[in-house]
């Protein structure tokens, strides 16, 4: 749908049913969250609310909260989108079916920005940070975030639109040791565009201009999360979304301000010039830590008339950011097989906190089909996985060859481990690096971004068969005893509480000598956690615990394990410890009074009646 703001928008979903106005005052610190997590729970509408406390600017939240409303707010362009996408990544597409692209080649060319000369709406007033909705979405928040930016930059060797970046990263507005009202932090990596920007402007020791856009028509902030081809601008992605070419113009200070936007904050960073971000409750499930980031230095803060803040909140998934991958999904489809020979599939595992955990399918092309019955090709495959993007900061890879079942599933948790686990060879099917580079966001390593990752390969015959069950008389040593299956194969096991390194492997170790008599044979996989019962009680459960608790090279065990010639592997299950370690971040808990302030919404006569 072609909206012009995000005020039209709102009222387009209003009118059809997919919005409904929070009437009462709500508090930014925590209570806004709470309503947002709680409706998004339910499958609910978008939210406007319509009275913050401490800000006179409205805000909306849950746009993109199901795929059926994201799916109606692009109704009038997704197809041509996902041509667009599959052009880029296979141009020869155009030439063997010409007349089938003409509609997208006019999108393409329909969607170059629009650089404006004067009268943006965006130019109306001017505020400053700490009027903005200070919304806090966790108790150990270390201030308040901008959640929903659109952060723009220029490549400063090549300016211009046309080599601009347009991406989402968090945006610190308070606490620390911000300057109120004069700095902000940023939160990025330097592998991501802004980052690469930002590292051509340290070399020639210059400040990096910084334009963040909120609001504004839903295209944009969904092409700032766009994995993009490699040369497909955002900005055309969001003229070709929302059937709308993105405006912008450059305001006296030479920032690019985008003219359809509802705020934008433009501010430098100037090289080397750091300050402490964080805590912030983020979407593996536990808070990010205070580390040093990007400072910015806030030039100015301009608004349209009557602009709406828009926000999200991050934490556990699924949360509305996994609607956004299941969007994104539907519009790139096949993009990422495309760009790697024989791969079929992959899927980051989002009830895993998304980075942890990919599932993968992958052909065996080597050697004729009925003659592997291991892995090969799917190796290759993996490597190749394990540097591509976003992918390459997984820690667990689960590969299988295409040719075995060619309907299996990815997006099927407990399908696609069954059929891992069912054709495994522990002896020689694991496959580790270590010492190597972790999602920043991951505190299961032994430092920032340090960690390691395991591939898990299975092609050919079918080797056991999984229980579903303990078998009659099946007991366990000590310190590991409470057990409970969690999905055909994997049993989950409780324990004491983690201690060091250095103890819990010589305790490991000894347990797996006392159980090696145990009929293991339909239990290929443990894992030792320090509730049994929470992680077995859900599929979501059992990956979030089990991926996001555990560092590959350190918390991998095995019954009757070995090491030949550098490869490691088991004659039993292998074990993963996600037991909570010490150096482990703290998880997101939600504030009970604070939910049971929520619940009054609930009530009749309340916004939310019927709703939660």
């Amino acid at each position: 749908m072609g909206y012009k703001s995000l005020a039209e928008c709102v009222l387009d979903l209003e009118r059809h049913g997919h919005l409904i106005r929070i009437k009462e005052e709500v508090d930014p610190h925590l209570e806004m969250a709470a309503i947002h997590m709680r409706v998004f729970d339910k499958e609910g509408p978008a939210l406007f609310f319509e009275r913050i406390k401490g800000s006179e600017f409205p805000a909306v939240s849950n746009l993109f909260g199901t795929l059926e409303r994201s799916k109606f707010m692009f109704r009038d362009s997704l197809d041509h989108l996902k041509k667009l996408v599959d052009v880029k990544m296979n141009p020869a597409a155009v030439l063997k079916n010409p007349f089938q692209y003409v509609g997208s080649s006019m999108t393409a060319l329909g969607a170059l920005p629009w650089k404006r000369k004067s009268g943006a709406p965006i130019l109306y007033g001017k505020t400053q940070i700490s009027k903005l909705p200070q919304i806090v979405n966790w108790p150990m928040d270390g201030g308040a975030f901008v959640t929903m930016p659109q952060v723009y930059t220029e490549d400063v060797s090549k300016p211009g639109i046309m080599n601009a970046n347009l991406g989402m990263y968090r945006i610190q507005l308070s606490g620390n040791e911000y300057v109120p009202d004069r700095e902000i932090g940023l939160h990025y990596q330097l592998h991501r565009g802004i980052g690469v920007h930002q590292t051509k402007a340290n070399e020639l020791g210059i400040p990096l201009k910084v334009s963040i856009f909120v609001g504004g028509p839903p295209s944009h902030p969904l092409s700032a999360v766009m994995p993009l081809p490699e040369g497909l601008s955002e900005m055309i992605f969001a003229g070709a979304l929302g059937n709308r070419r993105f405006r912008y113009f450059y305001d006296e200070e030479g920032f690019c301000i985008s003219a359809d936007a509802d705020f934008v904050i433009t501010g430098t960073v100037y090289p080397n010039e750091n300050k402490p971000e964080g805590p912030f409750g983020d979407h593996i499930g536990y808070y990010s830590l205070t580390h040093p980031f990007p400072l910015m230095r806030v030039h100015n803060v301009y608004h349209k008339k009557n602009p709406i803040w828009s926000f999200t909140v991050v934490g556990r998934p699924p949360q509305e950011d996994t609607s956004f991958g299941a969007l994104i999904h539907e519009i790139t489809g096949s993009a990422i097989p495309q760009e790697i020979n024989g791969l079929h599939a992959v899927n980051a595992v989002d009830p895993a906190g998304v980075h942890p955990l990919l599932f993968a399918i992958g052909s065996e092309r080597y050697t004729p089909y009925q003659q592997v019955d291991r892995p090969q090709e799917i190796l290759t495959i993996a490597n190749q996985i394990l540097g591509k993007n976003q992918l390459s900061l997984a820690k667990y890879l689960f590969i299988s060859a295409y040719e075995d079942n060619p309907k299996l599933d990815i997006h099927n948790i407990p399908q696609f481990f069954g059929h891992i686990l069912e054709r495994i060879d522990l002896t020689r099917d694991i496959h580790f690096q270590t010492n190597t580079t972790i999602d920043t966001l991951d505190y299961s390593g032994d430092g920032l971004n340090a960690g390691s990752k395991v591939v898990f390969a299975a092609a050919g015959t079918k080797k056991r068969t999984l229980a579903t069950e303990l078998p009659a008389g099946f007991e366990l040593a000590r310190p590991f005893q409470h057990a409970r299956m969690a999905i055909p194969g994997v049993l989950m096991v409780e324990g004491s509480a983690f201690t060091n390194y250095e103890q819990e492997q010589s305790v490991i170790e000894e347990w797996c000598n006392q159980v090696t008599h145990l009929d293991w044979t339909g239990i290929p996989m443990i894992v030792l956690t320090d509730d049994a019962g929470f992680a077995a009680e859900t599929v979501n459960n059992f990956v979030w615990v089990t991926f996001t608790r555990s560092n590959p090279a350190y918390d991998i065990y095995g019954i009757g394990s070995f090491t030949r010639f550098k490869h490691w592997g088991c004659e039993g299950p292998f074990i993963i410890d996600a037991r909570s370690k010490p150096h482990h971040a703290p998880a997101l808990i939600k504030d009970e009074a604070l939910e049971r302030r929520v619940d009054t919404l609930g009530e009749k006569g309340g916004s939310l009646y019927g709703i939660i």
